[in-house]
């Protein structure tokens, strides 16, 4: 009798664990990046998708790489419903920049988002062809005075890039010496300054430094408030110290607009989890030359309207 007892009871918890695993069912959100399939966004979901088995039983990230922009973001918010298990990066160049020079090209708003997390933020700095001599905002000032033409290289023609070339060049009484040269990428773009197509560049850390190692270039200053604090550019000065504008790049992950609260707090708290991760974390400041910069609502909606301040100030000098 006792035996059987037991084997009641056993069976009844092993019933009870199956009903709680039933009520955790495994779901695989697919995080669509829609610019630069080889790009810092993609490779960094990548590893954000590898990591998010280890950290939930409930959830599996899978990165899917597009290229398009707005006109990807246009098809996903009219595919996508609340509550769909999907996710999408938008960032400032998108809500900040293209919402403002070329409205008619974005379908949505910042209302068909909810926000979930910030995967990185990264810090943009400026390089100059190392025969200019020119290694610090003092020098840069006195470089500027001298009334030249400045021609910088960056990744498009209105991009991230553009804009904080021009809001420092245009800060410091030189937008209209300014010759702003568009590549394809910002790895181009800093590739270009070292073979002196251009006196300047705006670029990722990490796509400047195999030139700078090889002492093609300087680099002068980061547009940020203040030193950079890591990696091989520590040290670099912090425009915002000088009282130039500046903003950093950002990669926002969204879900769509109604998706269930606790869904999105349940992928926030993953993102978190895998942000902290001291691989992720050592993956990003050494390999990349990113940082974990996890934010709030309030956080992204402050960087929104600090980048739009700065496209609404300085768009005569990149758009015309």
């Amino acid at each position: 009798m006792k035996r059987r007892i037991l084997s009641i009871a056993l069976l009844a918890a092993m019933c009870a664990a199956l009903l709680a695993g039933c009520g955790q069912k495994s779901a695989t959100w697919k995080v669509t990046c829609p610019w630069a399939p080889s790009g810092v966004a993609a490779m960094v979901s990548q590893q954000a998708a590898t990591k998010s088995t280890s950290y939930s039983d409930s959830i599996t990230l899978v990165a899917e790489a597009i290229k398009g922009d707005a006109a990807t973001v246009n098809t996903w918010v009219a595919d996508t419903k609340a509550n769909d298990t999907e996710l999408v990066f938008v960032g400032e160049g998108l809500l900040s920049i293209t919402s403002i020079l070329d409205p008619a090209k974005m379908q949505f708003g910042y209302e068909d988002f909810v926000f979930v997390e910030n995967l990185y933020s990264s810090i943009f700095v400026l390089s100059a062809d190392a025969k200019l001599n020119i290694s610090s905002v003092a020098d840069l000032e006195a470089y500027v005075q001298q009334g030249t033409e400045i021609s910088v290289a960056v990744n498009g023609a209105t991009g991230s890039e553009a804009f904080l070339a021009a809001s420092l060049f245009g800060a410091m009484g030189a937008g209209d010496k300014l010759k702003l040269t568009p590549y394809q990428s910002a790895a181009e773009a800093a590739q270009a300054v070292a073979r002196g197509e251009t006196q300047f560049a705006v670029s990722h850390q990490s796509q400047i430094l195999e030139t700078y190692q090889q002492k093609g270039v300087t680099v002068v200053c980061a547009f940020d408030e203040g030193n950079i604090e890591n990696g091989p550019f520590a040290g670099v000065e912090g425009v915002g110290q000088h009282g130039y504008p500046y903003f950093r790049n950002r990669c926002f992950v969204m879900a769509r607009a109604g998706t269930d609260e606790k869904k999105v707090a349940e992928l926030k708290e993953l993102y978190g989890k895998i942000l902290a991760d001291a691989e992720v974390v050592e993956w990003l400041q050494d390999t990349m030359l990113l940082e974990v910069d996890t934010m709030s609502v309030a956080d992204v909606e402050a960087h929104v309207e600090n980048v739009k301040s700065i496209v609404n100030e300085y768009k005569d000098i990149v758009a015309g």
